[in-house]
Parts: structure tokens; C-alpha cells; sequence
């Protein structure tokens, strides 16, 4: 199965601010699109983030896109909106120290990011189609990139991808992904397929 990763387009936001499931405006997809369809086999299935900068690439692409919550961008919790030199200092040096399982107050950890990915994978992979676009955020892409590809978290979690970027995934093999694989992202955590990276962030 070919899985196209697509990154939704610039979020109309000041820089420095922290966002994840911050529902922001993005950039016109239309020029995006243009270029993706490129890129793109013709009638590829397109599912999508709900958050509006990825919803407004997937329907400037395909007239019937699909949306899934777990394809979000990763829950800052109390930090969505703020600046980052505004949030406690003790907090982020406590994340740098433990990147896959430090927990935002009221978000999430990159590990539960990464397993609610695999598990949405999981679930489009049974559909039995053999390809699939998704328009989702940098990190569910690097998640989803990190467990395929048995990366450990600080090799996937900087993964260059720019925004409206494409890279392709490729995967063998019928198995659930996270039979083997224990969804956090180490180089011990196989997934019970084959997976090749085609090419990144084009």
C-alpha cells in the first residue's frame, strides 16, 4: 500500500506561538494543490485532519475527502495559544529530557500521538485500498514516519517537512502495525510490516 503524507499549508499564526490542536486558518491551499495533484495517481482516497488547515488542502483536492480525528496535530494542552517564551521553563527543560513520554498539562505525549496514528492506519489499511493520501500535520507525520520506519524519537521527531510538502510511504504486508510494534517510536518497536520511504517532503 502507497501512503502519501501530505502537510497541510502555513498557518496564518505569529510566529512564536505554540499551537497543536489550535484550530488556526492556513494559507490559500489552492496553489498547493495544483502542484499536489502532480504528484498524485488519479483518484487517490484523501482522508484528512478536521482542523482547518489541513481540511481546507483535502477539499481543495478531492471533491469527497473523509476526516478522521486521530490524524490531529499532537494536544499542547494548556500551552496551545501562548507564546513559548512565556511558558514555564522548568516544563519544556522536563520535555527535552523525556521527548516521547512528557505530558503537557492537560495534552497528550508524543507516544499517545504516535499509537493513535498507528492505530488510524491501522484501521485505513483494512479498507484494502491500495493507495491513500493523507492530509494531517508534521506531527502525526513524523510519528507515523518514526514507527513504520523504527526511528527513534529524536531521529523522527526532526524529520525536515515543510508545509504543504508530500512524501510517500510504502507498505508491506498485511499484518496489524501495531502487533509487534509497541507504538513509541524506539528502534526496539518493529512493526509487523515492511515499510520503505519512497521519498521525503517534496
Amino acid at each position: 500500500m502507497q501512503i502519501f503524507l501530505i502537510r497541510h499549508p502555513r498557518p496564518l499564526l505569529e510566529s512564536g506561538i505554540c499551537y497543536g490542536r489550535l484550530d488556526v486558518d492556513a494559507e490559500d491551499p489552492q496553489p498547493l494543490a495544483r502542484r499536489l495533484r502532480s504528484l498524485l495517481p488519479a483518484d487517490t482516497p484523501i482522508v484528512a485532519s478536521p482542523l482547518q488547515r489541513a481540511r481546507s488542502l483535502a477539499e481543495a483536492l478531492h471533491p469527497r475527502a473523509s476526516y478522521d480525528d486521530r490524524l490531529m496535530e499532537i494536544d499542547f494542552g494548556e500551552w496551545e495559544g501562548r507564546r513559548w517564551n512565556e511558558i514555564d521553563r522548568h516544563l519544556l527543560d522536563a520535555w527535552a529530557a523525556d521527548m516521547l513520554h512528557f505530558v503537557p498539562p492537560g495534552g497528550e505525549s508524543a507516544a499517545m500521538l504516535q499509537a493513535r496514528v498507528i492505530d488510524c492506519l491501522d484501521s485505513l489499511r483494512a479498507g484494502h485500498a491500495k493507495r491513500l493520501a493523507l492530509v494531517t500535520h508534521a506531527g502525526a507525520i513524523r510519528a507515523a514516519l518514526g514507527h513504520c520506519l523504527r526511528l527513534a524519537i529524536d531521529e523522527w521527531s526532526q524529520l525536515p517537512l515543510a508545509f504543504g510538502s508530500i512524501s510517500l510511504l510504502e507498505i508491506d504486508g498485511q499484518a496489524n502495525l501495531r502487533r509487534i510494534g509497541c507504538g513509541q517510536g524506539t528502534a526496539q518497536c518493529a512493526p509487523a510490516t515492511a515499510a520503505r520511504l519512497l521519498y521525503l517532503n517534496r
